[in-house]
């Protein structure tokens, strides 16, 4: 009697665990894990996460602008941005403001920078440590150093580690619209 009990128990237990089948992955759900998050109202990226912002292939001219609150040069120029963000909407111009402040300086420093000079161009915050891949992916030219801009059309990319007064910023940009 004792070994047909266990007889059925050892059966019990290898059918049970025989049945048990391994979660499938959720192909959705594995996307949205890697979906940027957002902190305050920012939206932050790791840099594969920044790659369709860098690599858009539609009708307008990008311009991105790599920046930081805690970066005197960074923040001089950014009024140029602003006015082109402004003046060039209507002509098929994006331009994206990503933000190199440090993730635990979001809501402290730069969520309070950006309504402070209500920026109206979008702003993301790039946050991956991995420098190595991320600088040398944007730009092989890029020594890391920040203000750095990136134009990019359909058709051409021009990478520029230097500050922009407005003049000279569009001086750049009209090169991608001619």
């Amino acid at each position: 009697m004792k070994s047909t009990i266990k007889i059925i128990l050892m059966f019990g237990i290898l059918v049970f665990t025989a049945c048990k089948q391994e979660p499938k992955k959720d192909p959705v759900k594995e996307v949205v894990k890697n979906e940027p998050t957002t902190k305050s109202g920012v939206t932050v990226v790791n840099y594969d996460q920044l790659l369709p912002w860098l690599e858009k292939q539609d009708d307008k001219t990008h311009v991105i602008n790599f920046w930081a609150t805690w970066c005197k040069p960074c923040v001089e120029e950014l009024p140029a941005f602003e006015k082109l963000h402004a003046e060039y909407a209507n002509k098929n111009v994006e331009v994206v403001l990503v933000s190199l402040d440090f993730p635990n300086q979001i809501e402290s420093e730069l969520v309070p920078f950006i309504k402070n000079r209500n920026l109206q161009p979008e702003v993301v915050v790039l946050d991956d440590p991995n420098q190595n891949k991320w600088i040398n992916g944007i730009s092989k030219d890029w020594s890391g150093s920040i203000p750095a801009t990136l134009i990019y059309n359909k058709n051409e990319r021009g990478f520029y580690e230097q500050s922009f007064d407005y003049s000279s910023l569009t001086q750049e940009l009209n090169k991608f619209l001619n």
